[in-house]
């Protein structure tokens, strides 16, 4: 069961994935920093100052005699939420784009002969000319 195990857990496809998941990670927290504190704040501020995280709307106000806390739904946060999700959608887009194209290219350049220069072209025809005289 070990042998299995140790067979299963150091593939070379397992691996990479896990590579892939720890850089997604990673991504994920610098473009949820890009989203909080470079975009919000000047979209916020062309929308009179408003900071997203703090849009919401109360179903039911909180009541101190009776101890019950207000209902409310977080929509800026919700928000701030979705544009994170776009951004992180769009740059995703652009990567699979670029390394689609990439291999894409570098088939091109693999499937397309080399042509030879016109005097190599031109001299073969003769000699297989002079061969059909003999």
């Amino acid at each position: 069961m070990f042998k299995q195990f140790k067979e299963f857990a150091f593939k070379g496809n397992l691996i990479d994935m896990a590579v892939g998941i720890i850089i997604g990670g990673a991504f994920t927290v610098l473009v949820k920093s890009m989203v909080d504190n470079v975009f919000m704040p000047p979209l916020g501020a062309l929308m009179a100052k408003v900071d997203f995280k703090n849009l919401t709307w109360t179903l039911v106000e909180s009541d101190i005699e009776a101890d019950t806390e207000a209902v409310v739904i977080s929509y800026g946060q919700f928000f701030t939420d979705l544009i994170s999700f776009m951004l992180m959608a769009f740059v995703v887009f652009l990567v699979i784009k670029k390394v689609v194209g990439a291999i894409k290219e570098e088939e091109d350049l693999v499937a397309i002969p080399e042509e030879q220069p016109k005097q190599e072209v031109l001299l073969e025809e003769i000699r297989d000319l002079l061969k059909r005289r003999k």
